[in-house]
């Protein structure tokens, strides 16, 4: 120790204008690290740096350190597994991880796969499996990994070996639509004992799994999880680091001192098309990135092969040579061997040549980056799992494809490389010394290999799990205990009318959402969300009421502390006020909504937005989320193109419930009424806490004010399905011209209004409809479709919507707050003339009134329909088409508002 300092003591010399005094001061620092170690002289330095500071030096700040790694060889915990039998078991894996996608792709069908990514990571994923990674059990509650996608052959490799995955479903890698194989990717939907989180959507999964470890905080400071030591580890790449949801939200976990949170980015230098920071190191750039946000960064660069040439770079050339080279050139030195690295990287300087001297091409060629030793990686490890007060990200080199020799390693078309020829495959089996024979080769075969089931190997993977509790990855479908949900009788003030006095469905929603906090067994369960626009939504009452979380409680007086609602944070805290991040909170959303699964305790969560900002902004995660078996109610507030008042085309939300009908597991709903936002949370609320259903309840919610009616007899059933009769329904007079006129949302009381003027004015009756979900309508519709085409010769089925409007009298108008495709997915079950209206084009700003107006969706454009359907079908003529053209003003010249 005290050589190396030396040799740094007289580099820092170099140039100095009193090396006597300066070498006094770095003597007496390499004396300290001596005598009581790094930590006292860090201690000391940074006294020293403070106190030059005050006195007005101008210190910078670098916020990377050398290009080696962090923790030197003598203070490496030392792995207590059989390296030699981890070796062969990693060797095991990568074959038959890449046996998995060339036989799949030797077959007919163009499947694809990758072979690259798990072929650079699979010591990483080694060495957790073995000594780290903990299943839940008896005595532990389990730690979670984030598995990076692509890696996905290696993670079915090893549970071929452990006896979980039977070779049949590994020989049907992507080829899962008879039910024999095994998904492309980690999905939870198709693998829903196997799989814990979707990751191949890239940038996903980091921010999901900074939030997941945010949750268990959470659920700790409330009281509802006791205290553990488990982790979330995350497995991302360092080409994905460039999506914005990859370190996004990084500053959260510093912030909030997540240290039950480990990343691993596998550098391995290159993405999907080529480097990554071809003129650059992104080692450097991550590690700045995240020691600026607070992370414990463990860098994990060389092999144990290089530690001897570091500890002889007496003229500190090799770290020299090491931070100036980029990272498009270390790409050449592993793709190109170890005569280029010697000519090209060590033959830079004489004396880094002179230190690879004695070592031949292939001694220099074997020369080992840090992701790839499992005695390195054991100790970064165990030190980020010793880690108290900030979570850690391990930056670990390696290289991409490795063991593919000329076939792949380290060049650019790496990542998409899904088949080898015959000579590759030999030479991949050659360089991992796995026991298959040339004749077992011949033809083009690519078998698996499996050492039996009482091999050294598999034994020795079998009581390394066992040791950490079980088998990883595996999944919890239901929790263990399920929760009875409110009766709808709880919410009975909703039920009736309010009367005289005028609310919003959000405020609907917030009168429910408390009456659900005082309920005893699902309260306490419930997690209200908002992403800084609470008191745009009138749930301000809650942070005094519930108090908002902050792990470390509050260390001020609040500015409105004198009012009623003053904004109260809490280390016991049950909203989550998570401030302008979208994705953030809608992550949050998902760590709760999932908790069922990931902890054994169901949680109720409520993420309320803007909802322009909601599906449209993370409809990836959305997706993600329905992957992920998700329960919990998203809230669209302010929702609608035409009531949202004042704030135009970039916040009026018009397609929100079309882009949400395209989740399959997510039931949509539009209420207009108190009632109806009654219902469906209730309903929602027995299926995901009750029934243990794996789906998701979007509701959107309006923030116009109006008087609400009581709900009539008998509509829960149709609030539900997606549709009721509001009004109307007698039977029809002789003669009397009728129509049947649909809505949902705050456009349901134009089409009431509507009724009125077609009354008053062409005297023509209307029956009105509730439509809270056009896309539960449609569900069904294709549902009953299909079954009555599969069963030709069994009674056919009728779709609800259609079984509603059969045999009632004149053509059927629909008009919504949302473009026309959302009342549009039902059109092919509607049993007569059907005109949709609705809100396609861009938003603008102006009044509710004016902006229905300029969308047509009003009550004069929705009379005028009527009539003009009536007239399409002979019930009417041209001229009382024209007149209420006329009668109700409307401008038959101006642009069509879907026009840009």
């Amino acid at each position: 120790m005290t050589v190396n300092l030396n040799h740094a003591i007289s580099d820092m010399l170099n140039d100095d204008p009193d090396p006597s005094e300066s070498r006094e001061w770095l003597e007496s620092i390499s004396a300290v690290i001596d005598r009581e170690g790094p930590e006292r002289a860090h201690q000391l330095l940074e006294g020293m740096v403070e106190m030059t500071r005050r006195a007005g030096a101008h210190l910078p700040f670098s916020p990377t350190t050398e290009y080696i790694n962090t923790i030197p060889p003598h203070l490496e915990a030392k792995s207590p597994g059989d390296a030699a039998i981890e070796w062969r078991i990693r060797s095991i894996l990568r074959w038959n991880a890449m046996a998995m996608v060339v036989r799949a792709n030797r077959k007919p069908g163009e499947l694809g796969g990758h072979i690259a990514s798990f072929a650079s990571s699979a010591t990483l994923y080694d060495v957790g499996f073995n000594h780290f990674w903990r299943a839940p059990s008896a005595d532990h509650p389990g730690d979670l990994i984030g598995f990076q996608g692509h890696s996905s052959p290696g993670m079915y490799a090893r549970s071929f070996l452990e006896g979980r995955i039977s070779e049949d479903q590994i020989d049907n890698f992507r080829m899962e639509v008879d039910g024999r194989g095994v998904s492309s990717y980690p999905h939870p939907w198709l693998m829903p004992d196997y799989w814990q989180f979707p990751t191949v959507s890239m940038g996903l999964g980091p921010i999901a799994a900074i939030y997941q470890a945010r949750n268990w905080k959470y659920l700790e400071g409330r009281g509802l999880m006791p205290k553990s030591d488990r982790k979330v580890w995350c497995f991302l790449g360092d080409g994905e680091t460039d999506e914005p949801e990859s370190l996004g939200a990084i500053s959260v976990a510093g912030r909030e001192g997540l240290d039950n949170l480990v990343f691993v980015v596998n550098c391995n230098l290159q993405r999907l098309d080529g480097p990554v920071r071809g003129n650059g190191k992104i080692i450097q750039e991550l590690e700045g990135q995240f020691r600026g946000a607070g992370w414990n960064v463990i860098k994990l660069v060389w092999g144990s092969y290089w530690d001897p040439l570091l500890a002889r770079d007496t003229s500190g050339k090799l770290r020299q040579l090491m931070m100036e080279t980029v990272d498009g050139e270390y790409q050449n030195c592993k793709a190109f061997g170890g005569k280029y690295t010697r000519e090209n990287f060590f033959g830079k300087y004489p004396e880094t040549a002179q230190l690879v001297a004695s070592l031949s091409d292939d001694d220099i060629w074997r020369l080992n980056r840090g992701g790839h030793d499992p005695h390195k990686v054991y100790a970064a490890y165990d030190l980020a799992t010793k880690t108290s007060g900030m979570p850690t990200v391990i930056l670990a080199k390696t290289v991409k494809g490795y063991g593919m020799g000329a076939a792949g390693e380290a060049l650019n078309p790496t990542h998409n490389t899904k088949k080898l020829d015959d000579e590759s495959v030999r030479a991949y089996r050659d360089r991992h010394q796995v026991p298959i024979t040339d004749k077992q080769l011949a033809d083009g075969a690519v078998p698996f290999y499996h050492p039996g089931e009482k091999s050294p190997e598999v034994e020795y993977m079998l009581e390394r799990r066992r040791a950490l509790g079980g088998f990883l990855p595996q999944r919890r479908r239901k929790a263990t205990q399920s929760l009875d949900a409110p009766k709808i009788e709880t919410f009975d003030r909703l039920l009736k009318t309010t009367g005289e006095r005028e609310i919003s469905t959000t405020m609907s929603f917030v009168q429910a959402l408390n009456i659900i906090l005082r309920d005893k067994q699902v309260g306490p369960r419930c997690v209200p969300i908002v992403a800084d626009e609470a008191r745009t939504f009138g749930m301000e009452g809650m942070f005094r009421q519930l108090g908002i979380y902050a792990p470390h409680g509050q260390k001020y007086k609040p500015v409105d502390r004198d009012q009623l609602m003053y904004y109260r944070e809490d280390a016991a805290g049950q909203v989550l006020e998570e401030g302008i991040t979208e994705c953030g909170a809608f992550s949050s959303w998902m760590a709760s909504a999932t908790s069922y699964s990931t902890n054994d305790l169901q949680m109720l969560p409520f993420y309320i937005f803007y909802s322009m900002f909601g599906f449209q902004r993370i409809g990836d995660s959305a997706w993600q989320a329905a992957d992920m078996r998700a329960r919990g109610f998203l809230l669209g507030a302010t929702a609608g193109r035409t009531t949202l008042n004042g704030e135009g085309l970039q916040h009026e939300d018009g397609n929100s419930q079309l882009i949400s009908s395209m989740v399959p597991n997510c039931r949509s709903y539009d209420p207009t009424f108190g009632f109806e936002v009654a219902v469906i949370l209730q309903h929602g609320m027995h299926r995901m806490l009750t029934e243990q259903q794996d789906e998701y309840y979007y509701i959107t919610l309006m923030n116009e004010n109006y008087a609400h009616p009581d709900m009539p007899e008998g509509a829960a059933d149709g609030i539900i399905k997606g549709m009721y009769l509001l009004q109307g329904g007698a039977k029809p007079k002789k003669g009397e011209l009728r129509v049947q006129l649909m809505g949902s949302g705050t456009i349901l009381r134009e089409a009431i209004a509507a009724a009125e003027l077609l009354d008053k004015d062409f005297g023509v009756t209307a029956d009105i409809w509730s439509c809270p979900s056009f896309t539960e309508l449609a569900r069904d519709g294709v549902d009953v479709e299909r079954w009555n085409r599969l069963h030709p010769e069994d009674t056919q089925r009728v779709p609800y919507i259609t079984s509603l409007l059969q045999g009632r009298p004149g053509p059927a108008i629909a008009a919504t707050d949302y473009v026309r495709n959302f009342a549009n997915q039902v059109r092919e079950y509607v049993p007569m003339r059907y005109t949709v209206l609705g809100t396609d084009g861009f938003g603008r700003s102006d009044t509710r009134a004016n902006l229905r107006r300029h969308f047509e969706v009003d009550r004069f454009h929705i009379a005028h329909a009527a009539i003009a359907a009536l007239a399409a079908e002979g019930k009417m003529t041209g001229k009382d088409v024209a007149r209420a053209i006329k009668q109700y003003r409307l401008d038959a010249d101006k642009p069509n508002p879907i026009g840009v």
